[in-house]
C-alpha cells in the first residue's frame, strides 16, 4: 500500500462573509470538489487522507471519500501532533492548504465561486469526453450532465436533458432520456428510460420505463417490465415481465412475475398513521380502477374485476368483484330534465 498521505485543510468562512461552507465542499456536477480531488488522489496512489476542518464540517468532508478509504478528521489545533504521529508511522504527508480541483494530471487552484464555476464547465467537458471514449453515445453533450461517480456501459445512448447523479450505474445498449434524472440507480442492459425521475432504485435489464414515470427510493423493477405514463412506484419490488401502462400508484408492495395492472390502480398503503404492505403473486390480472387496501394478499393467478376495492385476501385463481351491481332506471334522465325546467 502507498505510504502517501494527503492532508486537506478546509478553512471555515470562505464564502458569504464568513458564514458559508468551505470552497472544497461546494458542489461540482452534483458532488463536492473534495470528492473529485479524492478520486484523483486515490488514482495517483495516495493511500491515506486527513481532513483538517471545523467540527461541524467533518462528517460531510469524510463522506467525500469512497467507503473503506482511510480518512481521519481533526481541527487545526490538533493537526501538528497528528502530523508528527503519521510521520512516525512512516507516512509521507503532503498538505493541501488552498481549494483545488483536478484537471488532467494537475490540481488547479480556485479562490471564488466564479472561478469554481469555470472549473465546473471544464469538468463537464472532461466527463463527457471520458464517456464518449468508452463507447457511450451522447446526442447533446451541452444538455447532458453526468456525476463523476456514474458508470455507463458501451453502446448506451443519452438523449438531451439527461442528468445522471450519485452512484448511478447504467448498463450497455440502453437508451436514457430525454428529460430524465437518475440518482443513485442501477439500470440493466438494453433498458429504455424515457422522461423519468428515479432515485435509489434498481431497474433491471430489458425494461421500458416512461414517459412521465416517477420511481421513488427502494424500488426494484424486474427484468422485462413495462412501466408507463403517470405511474409512481415507492418502496416496492416488481417481478419479471410486470406491466403497468399508465395512471397507477404502487407503494409498499411486493409484486410477482407477469402481473398486469389496469389503468387507475392504487395501493392504499397509508391509513393516516402507518404504512401497510400489499402482496401480489404471479400472473395476477388487476382490472382498471382497482383499490388495494393493505394489509392484503392477492394470490397467484387471481383476477380482480375493474372498479373493485380489495379489502380481503384473494385466493389463487379466484375472481374478486367488489362493486355495486348496476341498476338502470328507465326514463329517469328525461323526467329529471323536465323537473329541472320547472
Amino acid at each position: 500500500m502507498s505510504q502517501r498521505c494527503v492532508a486537506v485543510h478546509l478553512p471555515g468562512g470562505e464564502m458569504d462573509g464568513g458564514r458559508g461552507r468551505p470552497l472544497m465542499l461546494q458542489r461540482v456536477l452534483f458532488c463536492p470538489a473534495l470528492t473529485w480531488c479524492a478520486r484523483a488522489w486515490i488514482a495517483g496512489g495516495v493511500g491515506r487522507f486527513f481532513v483538517v476542518c471545523e467540527a461541524h464540517w467533518r462528517e460531510e468532508a469524510a463522506a467525500c471519500f469512497p467507503a473503506g478509504q482511510a480518512v481521519d478528521c481533526a481541527g487545526e489545533a490538533e493537526w501538528p501532533a497528528r502530523r508528527r504521529q503519521l510521520e512516525a508511522e512512516g507516512w509521507q504527508v503532503e498538505e493541501v492548504r488552498e481549494p483545488v480541483m483536478p484537471r488532467g494530471r494537475m490540481m488547479i487552484a480556485f479562490h471564488t465561486p466564479r472561478e469554481l464555476a469555470r472549473l465546473q464547465a471544464a469538468c463537464h467537458e472532461d466527463t463527457i469526453a471520458y464517456h464518449l471514449g468508452r463507447g457511450v453515445q451522447i446526442l447533446d453533450p451541452a444538455s447532458t450532465y453526468i456525476d463523476p461517480r456514474v458508470d455507463i456501459g458501451a453502446g448506451t445512448l443519452l438523449l438531451p436533458n439527461t442528468i445522471l447523479r450519485g452512484e448511478t450505474a447504467v448498463g450497455a445498449d440502453c437508451e436514457i432520456g430525454p428529460n430524465t434524472v437518475l440518482d443513485g440507480c442501477r439500470v440493466g442492459d438494453r433498458t429504455v428510460v424515457n422522461q423519468t425521475q428515479a432515485k435509489d432504485s434498481e431497474i433491471r435489464e430489458d425494461c421500458e420505463i416512461g414517459p412521465y414515470t416517477h420511481i421513488r427510493p427502494h424500488c426494484v423493477v424486474g427484468r422485462g417490465s413495462k412501466i408507463g405514463a403517470f405511474v409512481q412506484l415507492k418502496n416496492c419490488t416488481l417481478g419479471e415481465g410486470t406491466k403497468m401502462a399508465h395512471l397507477t400508484y404502487v407503494g409498499d408492495a411486493d409484486v410477482g412475475d407477469h402481473v398486469n395492472f389496469g389503468c387507475g390502480t392504487v395501493t392504499s398503503n397509508y391509513d393516516g398513521f402507518q404504512k401497510h404492505r400489499t402482496t401480489i403473486g404471479d400472473n395476477v390480472f388487476i382490472g382498471c380502477n382497482t383499490n388495494l387496501v393493505p394489509p392484503v394478499t392477492v394470490a397467484d393467478g387471481a383476477y380482480i374485476a375493474a372498479g373493485t376495492t380489495v379489502t380481503r385476501d384473494v385466493p389463487a385463481d379466484s375472481l374478486a368483484i367488489g362493486r355495486v351491481r348496476q341498476e338502470n332506471k328507465a326514463d329517469w334522465a328525461r323526467r329529471n330534465r323536465e323537473l329541472r325546467k320547472k
